[in-house]
This record gives C-alpha cells, structure tokens and sequence, in this order.
C-alpha cells in the first residue's frame, strides 16, 4: 500500500522513515514541544526510532497516518502532523501535530493542517476530524478555529500526563463545515484563506 505523499506550497508531507530518527528525537526532546502533546519528553534516540516504528505499523492497520513535514526550499524535516484514531468504518479520525520551536509562528502548521483536512475528507471521504489541546495551549486553539474547528467542550482529567491528570479541549470538523467554509458560503471572521 502506496503511502499518500502530500505537498503545499512550502512543504512536502512525506512519510516518516528510520532515516528522520535525528530529526524527530530533536523536536520531541524537548519540554517546549512535548509539554502540550501531552507525550513524554524522549530521553534517547532509540525512542524516536521506536515511534516511527509505530508511525509504520499504524499505517499499515490503517488506525492512523502521520507525515513529516519537511520544508520544500531546504529539506529539513519540522515536524509532524497526522490522523490518529483513524476509524474509516466510522468516517472519523484525531488530527495532531508538533513542529520544531524555530519554525513557529511561520503558518507551517496551518499550511500542513489545511493540506490534512483536503485530503481527509475529499478522498478518505471522513465525516468528522476532532482535535484536543491542553486548556493553556493557546497556539493550537488558536489555528484549530482558523481552519474551521469548533469547540465541543472540555473532557475532564482525560489525559494523565507529567504525574497528573490533565484537563483537555476538545474539537471538531465536520465534512459538510469543511465544504461550506472552502465554498465560501460560511466566512466567519476566524477564517483566512
């Protein structure tokens, strides 16, 4: 199964192989990243291997899909961006990302988010994306609503992460939003092309 290399304007989305191990362990290494993906900080590379390990496998079951977003101009790998809990039954999926604190604040992320939701719900043809942040990330909150996302509420003590349980938002994109934003029939004042 042919993975779904994807591309923008400045960005190719690829698929996250052994030879991105250095580069992924470099963003996931540090608290300013991991503190709101609500993952562990990796202490070592071999736990980056591992995760790309798990990028594979949850692939090929088709329970998730996760690209690198490397940069079209320089060929260095920022970041992630993906759909967990892929559920195709269901017509749902989890968006999430991290990008490299040096390219924040550049709309890299927007740029792969917006390329993600194209191809989710025009030929995986999903019906829903959700998308959870941790209350005080206001960064992430702030892109899901500019792509369309709507706040559903807050799932209390839903992740258990740096010794606690932590509270987490929650959002969602539906298909016939998506449409109608990209449309233009909706343009609510969050929302720039």
């Amino acid at each position: 199964m042919k993975f779904p290399e994807l591309e923008t304007d400045r960005l190719y989305l690829i698929e996250i192989g052994k030879q991105h191990a250095e580069s992924l362990f470099d963003i996931l290494s540090r608290e300013e990243v991991t503190r709101y993906g609500g993952i562990e900080t990796l202490l070592r590379l071999e736990e980056s291997q591992r995760i790309i390990h798990s990028f594979r496998s949850s692939y090929i079951n088709e329970r998730g899909i996760q690209w690198g977003m490397v940069l079209k101009d320089t060929g260095r790998f920022i970041g992630t961006v993906g759909l967990n809990h892929l559920n195709k039954s269901n017509k749902r999926a989890e968006i999430g990302y991290e990008v490299h604190p040096d390219y924040r604040r550049k709309y890299y992320t927007w740029e792969a988010v917006r390329e993600v939701l194209r191809f989710s719900f025009h030929e995986l043809e999903l019906h829903r994306i959700a998308a959870m942040a941790f209350p005080h990330n206001m960064p992430s909150t702030n892109l899901l609503k500019k792509v369309g996302f709507q706040e559903e509420g807050t799932l209390r003590n839903y992740l258990y992460f740096n010794k606690e349980s932590q509270d987490v938002r929650i959002f969602s994109l539906l298909n016939s939003e998506y449409s109608a934003l990209n449309s233009g029939s909706l343009s609510p004042a969050f929302y720039r092309d």
